[in-house]
């Protein structure tokens, strides 16, 4: 008979429970250029490492933007390393909008409330927990795991895991697999069905800004070449601009996947697949998919003028642009012909699109650790709409999957958590969370 594997012990399921709230507490805002401390969080992180027998070390680009590192060696030195990692920051919160203060990390009606929640103190708190019972429990695991907790993913990573992709590779050696945020959570878009949808690919990112020239000159003279009516008239193309469909492999997997379970007769593969019918007929679940089957760009900044009687000689615009795999110079292009020989355009920020193999050993051990504890559960791979730390750690030729489990209750939209307002997690979800890491952890 086969010797059965020991879950996580109960002081995890308490610590989860802790760490998620203390980590809270720590106020790591990222604010952008810059602003931001994560040194007291990784400290936090570090002490409770070392207390379990595992040496952290602490790295920082920029003073009080600290990372953590550390190694915890697999039984099989020949097998290759796994890499699981999760930021220390978050996105600002104002405290006059939600209902409990978004620092306070106050547990209440059996949830752990305040900003990081789900974004991802969570993920930071469960692998935390679950390395300390390993400890407790004398367990190793096969493969060397490679923990990472890291700064400034809220902003551009140059102080978080780019900085430790470019100065600390050595770090990672052997790592050719990572785990991170943003998938495995429970997904409920009928009554009766529960979807875990594992992320296996990101779009890219292609934050644009505009500048737009023109002739300076008084507000009450006719003016052709007003640099703000140009730039509004870029904008507005880029922002209205219907993106084609392009599917890609993890997209395509995941529209078969959730075809197959609602009983709807269709071959993905098929050259006049109408992929918004599809869509349609898919109904909530469709929300899984939809963000990824084209390009994105959409406005979010304009700055132009300082006086309402003065044509100003410049006007700038900043778009949230996001690229599937495959579709960077598709991109390029559309953007010379909507932003027309009168506004100029460059990157503001760019990272590259990622995709990771859904007929992979490592997925299907990923599904079947999701599904050991929530069998009535269908797991689907998806494409993030966003991006994560994996962009950064793919430069060292690792492969990402996005797998922070949480079993959410129906009605508790889990995507409006993020950089949303009253965010939290049930104490459960913690729970669920720890025991499907532990058990992945361990036959990875």
């Amino acid at each position: 008979m086969a010797e059965e594997v020991r879950g996580p012990d109960t002081a995890a399921l308490d610590e989860v429970v802790t760490f998620t709230s203390e980590l809270i507490r720590i106020d790591t805002t990222n604010r952008g250029g810059g602003d931001c401390r994560e040194r007291p969080a990784a400290e936090y992180v570090a002490e409770r490492l070392a207390a379990a027998g595992v040496e952290p070390t602490l790295l920082e680009r920029t003073p009080g933007r600290t990372n953590v590192v550390a190694r915890i060696p697999g039984t099989d030195p020949s097998a290759e390393a796994l890499l699981v990692h999760g930021h220390l920051d978050v996105v600002p919160a104002d405290p006059a909008e939600w209902t409990t203060h978004p620092f306070s990390g106050e547990v209440r009606d059996g949830t752990v409330w305040g900003r990081g929640a789900v974004d991802m103190k969570n993920m930071d708190a469960m692998v935390l927990a679950v390395v300390r019972s390993w400890a407790r429990q004398g367990v190793r695991p096969r493969r060397d795991i490679v923990l990472a907790y890291t700064a400034d993913e809220e902003a551009s990573a140059e102080d978080g895991s780019g900085f430790l992709a470019d100065r600390h590779a050595a770090l990672f050696e052997g790592c050719t697999e990572g785990i991170s945020e943003s998938g495995a959570f429970s997904f409920h878009p009928q009554p009766g069905t529960t979807l875990y949808p594992i992320a296996a690919g990101e779009r890219g990112t292609a934050w644009l800004k505009l500048t737009a020239h023109g002739r300076a000159g008084h507000g009450s003279k006719v003016n052709t070449a007003n640099a703000v009516t140009r730039l509004a008239d870029a904008v507005a193309r880029i922002g209205s601009h219907p993106w084609p469909v392009r599917l890609t492999a993890t997209v395509r997997a995941a529209l078969t996947e959730l075809a197959a379970l609602y009983a709807i007769d269709v071959d993905t593969h098929a050259p006049d697949l109408d992929v918004d019918l599809l869509l349609d007929k898919l109904g909530p679940a469709a929300a899984l998919v939809e963000p990824t089957v084209r390009n994105s760009t959409n406005p979010t900044i304009l700055d132009a003028g300082y006086k309402v009687n003065v044509i100003p000689g410049q006007a700038v615009a900043y778009i949230d642009g996001r690229t599937l795999p495959g579709t960077e110079e598709e991109f390029a292009a559309t953007m010379d012909r909507l932003t027309g020989p009168d506004v100029e355009w460059e990157f503001h920020h760019r990272e590259v699109a990622l995709e990771a193999p859904v007929d992979s050993p490592t997925f299907a051990k990923l599904r079947a650790a999701v599904e050991r504890f929530d069998p009535a559960g269908h797991v689907v791979p998806f494409t993030m709409s966003g991006g994560t730390d994996a962009k950064q750690f793919s430069r060292l030729g690792i492969t990402g999957y996005g797998f922070s489990p949480l079993r959410l209750p129906p009605g508790l939209d889990y995507a409006a958590l993020f950089h949303g307002v009253d965010e939290r997690v049930p104490v459960d979800a913690l729970h669920f969370g720890v025991q499907v890491l532990d058990h992945y952890l361990k036959s990875a």
